[in-house]
Parts: structure tokens; C-alpha cells; sequence
């Protein structure tokens, strides 16, 4: 019993050093379970922790900043850092999920805490020595980098690196409309991307444009005549081949050639 007041009394002394109401003012201290919001909000706020060798450790960590645990060996550094900070920001991770994709996830079991409130979401980094190699980032080691692909995929908005416009996707009906809005007699080509910034002969892309029946192509800005062309020069110069699928002028009376013709370059 005397142990355990022990315990309590200290838990109230590192309560009262982070309190900002001074105790000479007759106003009643917060609990140190019941942080305020705006606490929450700056800052993680762990209050009573015991996991493993813990002994009921609360403490404020800021937000946004790179924080350091240091200690003798069995301390609990990693206790506090992956077995109850992460642990816990995982585990509120799969709850938020549906119960569908809850069953293909592992459930973490919730850590001997009281309190933990204004922690966002956490990701560990597991301590190993990875494989050299000069290509590898931070995003690949830490097998962070696919999922950095699936979030910019699916949440971010591409734009064109040259002129900044945003790149949106576009039905067939929509393309046509805006080359038919071009002025009548400009000169249009249709063309089929087959190889962009490659290196290489690629006498096999230039036969392939023959044989399905196209007497042009656009490489490296120039079109040219394929029938004339086995292979490229300067296999090491990147090269980017375009199949010239048809050459029009605006005019009203297009019909159905341009929108066959932009079908056929997209295939």
C-alpha cells in the first residue's frame, strides 16, 4: 500500500509542474487525465502510461517537431515510442476502417494508458540495415514509397510540368469538341505515343507502325516518311516516336473522320 501512494503522489507532482494555473490563486488545477483541448491540439498528451517498464509516466510532447529518447538500456524508450505511441495511433487507425477491412488487418491490442489525445497518424520505422544500393531512397527503405504512390494517385491533382495546367482526363466526345473548336483551316495531326525519351534503335517500333499501314512518324519533333526507316541512329540519344495517324485541316464538314481517327490513336 505504501508503494502505490508513493506512486500516486509522484504522478501528482509531474502533473502540477505542467499545469499553468498557478496554485496560489485559490483556481482549481486540471486533472492531469483530463487535458484541455487546446493543449491536445499543440501538443501529444500521454497521462499515465505503464506499458511494460513504464511506472505511470505523463508527459507533453510538442507537434511538428523531431523529439529524441534517451536512456539507459531498459528505460523504456522503445516502450514509449513504438509499444504505446504507435501502438496506439495504429490501433485508431484500424478502428476508423470498415469491418470488411478490418479482418485483413492486424488487431493491435490497446496500450496500458490512461490518456493519450492530439496524437496524429503514427508510422514506425523499423530499426535494420538495409541492402546497399546507390538508387535506394528514404521512401524505399522504409517501404513508405508505395504508398506515397497510391495517395498522390488517388488524392492529388497532376499538372503539366511546362505550362502548369492542370491534366484532366478526357472522354473521346471531349477531345474531338476541342479540336473542332480549333479555327477553320488549321492543320491538325493525330498522333499515337509508342515510345517517349527511350534510347535505343527500335527497329521494332518502326516496323510495327508498317505494318499496321501508317506511312509516317513524328520522331524526335520531325516527321518523317517510316517506309524509309529500319532502325534509328544514335541508339544512345533518348528518342521519342509518335505514329502519324491521320492529317487534317478544320472544316465543317469532318464527319465522323476525326473522332474514328482519335479512337484509333488512343488504342
Amino acid at each position: 500500500m505504501g508503494r502505490k501512494k508513493q506512486g500516486r503522489s509522484s504522478t501528482d507532482a509531474s502533473s502540477s509542474s505542467v499545469a499553468t494555473t498557478k496554485s496560489d490563486t485559490g483556481v482549481r488545477k486540471p486533472d492531469a487525465e483530463a487535458p484541455t483541448t487546446a493543449a491536445a491540439t499543440r501538443s501529444i498528451v500521454i497521462r499515465g502510461a505503464r506499458q511494460h517498464n513504464l511506472k505511470n509516466v505523463s508527459l507533453d510532447l510538442p507537434r511538428e517537431r523531431l523529439i529524441l529518447f534517451t536512456g539507459l538500456s531498459g528505460s523504456g524508450k522503445s516502450t514509449l515510442a513504438f509499444d504505446t505511441l504507435y501502438a496506439e495511433g495504429q490501433r485508431r487507425y484500424v478502428e476508423s476502417l470498415s469491418t470488411y477491412a478490418r479482418q485483413f488487418l492486424e488487431q493491435l491490442p490497446k496500450p496500458d494508458v490512461e490518456v493519450i489525445e492530439g496524437l496524429p497518424p503514427t508510422l514506425a520505422v523499423e530499426q535494420r540495415i538495409g541492402q546497399a544500393n546507390p538508387r535506394s531512397t528514404v521512401a524505399t527503405i522504409t517501404e513508405v514509397y508505395d504508398y506515397l504512390r497510391l495517395l498522390y494517385a488517388r488524392v492529388g491533382v497532376p499538372h503539366c510540368p511546362t505550362c502548369q495546367a492542370v491534366i484532366e482526363r478526357q472522354e473521346v466526345h471531349e477531345m474531338v469538341d476541342r479540336v473542332a473548336s480549333y479555327p477553320e483551316r488549321t492543320r491538325v495531326l493525330i498522333l499515337a505515343p509508342l515510345v517517349r525519351e527511350e534510347p535505343g534503335e527500335h527497329g521494332d517500333t518502326l516496323m510495327r507502325i508498317k505494318r499496321e499501314g501508317y506511312l509516317r512518324a513524328r520522331i524526335d519533333g520531325e516527321v518523317v516518311e517510316v517506309n524509309k526507316l529500319s532502325k534509328l541512329e544514335e541508339p544512345a540519344k533518348p528518342h521519342t516516336i509518335e505514329a502519324v495517324v491521320d492529317r487534317l485541316v478544320i472544316k465543317p464538314d469532318l464527319g465522323a473522320r476525326l473522332p474514328d481517327s482519335i479512337e484509333i490513336a488512343l488504342k
